[in-house]
C-alpha cells in the first residue's frame, strides 16, 4: 500500500454525492466521488390528487426531490425519516414536517404514535414516495395499523456503468481508501462495479447493517456500521475510523 493520505470513496448518487464530499474535506480527508447509482426520473408516473390525501410520506431525500420537480404544492403535512430527508423537505418549503428516526418501519410507527395530534391520515390516504424498488415494508407496517397508503414510484436508481476514473486509479495504485456505503442498493451496485479488484487494505463504513449485506459478496476483512441510520451515525463512524488508521 502507497503512503498517501487516507481517501474517502463516496458511492451515493448525486446531488447527495456532493454534499457528502464537502463534509468529508472539512475534515481535511481527500473525498472521491463516484456515484455509483443515478437518479433517473418516472415522468410517466401519475401523481395522485393532493387534495384527496391526508399526507406524504418520504423515506429520502431523493423522494423530496422527486416529489418537488413534480408539484408546486406544499400544504401536505411532509412524515419524513431522518434529518437528512427532513431538510430537504423543509428547504423545499414544506412547513408541515414531521421527522422521524431509524429507518422506513421506524417511521411507520412514528406516524402511527403521532397521528393523533399532527393534521394526520384519518380515511384518506397517505402517499409514499420513493424509488420503484422500495421494499414496502413502509406501506405493509402502515395498513397493519389500518392505514391507507398510496404509493408513488416518481424515480428509480440505475447502476452507473463505471466507478470514476479518479477513484479507479486510487484505487489501483492500492492508496489508504475509506468506502462510505449509503444504502443497501449503492452496495449491490458497488460490489458490482467493483468486480474483482482486490479487497485487502479497504475499509468500508454502511450506514446500516442492512445497508452492508450485500457487501459480503466481496468479503472484506472490516466492515464499520454507523452509530445511526443517517448521515451524522455515518460520519461518527468514519472519525472512529480515521482515529484508529491515523493512530
Amino acid at each position: 500500500m502507497s503512503d498517501a493520505p487516507i481517501s474517502v470513496l463516496i458511492t451515493r448518487a448525486e446531488p447527495g454525492a456532493s454534499e457528502t464530499a464537502h463534509r468529508v474535506e472539512t475534515l481535511g480527508l481527500r473525498a472521491l466521488k463516484s456515484p455509483v447509482l443515478a437518479i433517473q426520473s418516472r415522468p410517466d408516473e401519475v401523481i395522485p390528487d393532493l387534495q384527496s390525501l391526508s399526507g406524504l410520506v418520504f423515506t429520502s431525500a431523493n423522494g423530496v426531490r422527486a416529489f418537488t420537480d413534480r408539484s408546486d404544492d406544499r400544504s401536505l403535512a411532509a412524515w419524513c425519516v431522518g434529518p437528512a430527508t427532513s431538510k430537504a423537505a423543509r428547504d423545499a418549503g414544506f412547513e408541515a414536517v414531521r421527522e422521524s428516526a431509524g429507518n422506513a418501519v421506524d417511521l411507520a410507527e412514528y406516524i402511527e404514535r403521532n397521528s393523533a395530534t399532527s393534521r394526520a391520515p384519518s380515511s384518506a390516504p397517505l402517499l409514499h414516495v420513493a424509488n420503484h424498488a422500495a421494499k414496502g415494508d413502509l406501506k405493509r407496517t402502515l395498513e397493519a395499523y389500518g392505514f391507507r397508503v398510496e404509493f408513488a414510484p416518481l424515480y428509480e436508481m440505475r447502476v452507473a456503468p463505471s466507478l470514476s476514473s479518479e477513484a479507479t486509479q486510487a484505487l489501483a495504485a492500492r492508496d489508504r481508501i475509506i468506502v462510505l456505503i449509503h444504502s443497501a442498493k449503492g452496495a449491490e451496485a458497488f460490489v458490482q462495479l467493483y468486480a474483482e479488484k482486490p479487497v485487502s487494505g479497504l475499509t468500508i463504513v454502511a450506514i446500516s447493517e442492512t445497508a452492508a449485506q450485500p457487501l459480503s459478496a466481496l468479503s472484506p476483512e472490516t466492515v464499520h456500521l454507523a452509530s445511526a441510520p443517517n448521515e451524522d451515525g455515518l460520519f461518527d463512524a468514519l472519525a472512529s475510523v480515521i482515529a484508529t488508521l491515523s493512530a
